[in-house]
């Protein structure tokens, strides 16, 4: 895996550039779909994505060759199908490491994947798992993150880019590089069996642990405050003196 992540950057084996594709992850669900094998650590990259996703649907706003937009195929059969939000976990602190040396401490995860900076959205990531006789036969993560970007439309929300907070430029294969490997190094700790170290690094980054916040549940606006995520990836927010566990359609991050 370490020479199809990042030596493929170099000599592109394994890394497949593309000038405008409506997604990277349909793109590798369609290579996956033909006979011929693809390789693990395979990386799609597009200058330009005009259907991208993210979690809910949402579409994500990136102008052509601003910004990374890219596909990772990972074979994990390590991982059980129950515990799949392990893979999140590794490869959100992946993203994590690669860029808190630019960024420093107010860089955070968002539960469940999505990198922020402050309280501005800075990238988000889409994994889709494909399970087949009861293991995670391939997982497609599609990562997206703000890099050169001067603006967005309002529409965008909270988002941000590392231009906007470092006001210089960055090459998107550079920190592409970076980003692989620091995925596989989190990947390469799972597979070793070292789940705890995962789960408690993950829980130690977390966008607004243990802060009391303003959250949305069924209709109902509260304050809360993150205490923990379990391991099948549901949210722990304490409120009123009781601990209550959410998945990522039962609950809304209201902004400070």
């Amino acid at each position: 895996m370490q020479n199809n992540i990042i030596s493929g950057l170099f000599v592109g084996q394994n890394l497949v550039t593309l000038k405008e594709v409506d997604s990277t992850n349909n793109f590798l669900k369609s290579i996956l779909s033909n006979s011929k094998p693809v390789p693990d650590g395979t990386v799609i990259m597009a200058e330009s994505q005009y259907a991208g996703r993210g979690q809910h649907q949402n579409t994500w706003h990136a102008q052509p060759g601003k910004n990374l937009t890219f596909s990772l195929l990972l074979k994990p059969h390590f991982i059980s199908p129950t515990q799949q939000f392990d893979l999140t976990r590794a490869v959100s602190l992946g993203v994590y490491d690669a860029l808190q040396p630019l960024l420093g401490d107010d860089l955070k995860i968002k539960w469940p994947n999505d990198i922020y900076f402050g309280n501005r959205k800075l990238g988000g990531m889409l994994i889709e798992n494909m399970i087949q006789g009861g293991q995670i036969k391939n997982a497609i993560v599609g990562i997206g993150l703000n890099i050169n970007q001067d603006n967005y439309p309002e529409s965008a929300g909270s988002a941000i880019s590392v231009k906007q907070i470092l006001q210089r430029d960055y090459d998107l294969k550079d920190i592409l590089s970076e980003i692989c490997s620091h995925i596989e190094g989190w990947y390469l700790k799972l597979k070793a069996g070292k789940t705890d170290l995962v789960r408690s690094t993950y829980l130690s980054r977390l966008y607004r642990l243990n802060e009391a916040s303003e959250y949305r549940s069924n209709w109902e606006t509260f304050t809360g405050t993150i205490k923990n995520v379990v391991d099948n990836g549901l949210l722990v927010v304490e409120r009123n003196g009781t601990e209550e566990q959410y998945n990522l359609k039962e609950i809304e991050f209201l902004n400070k």
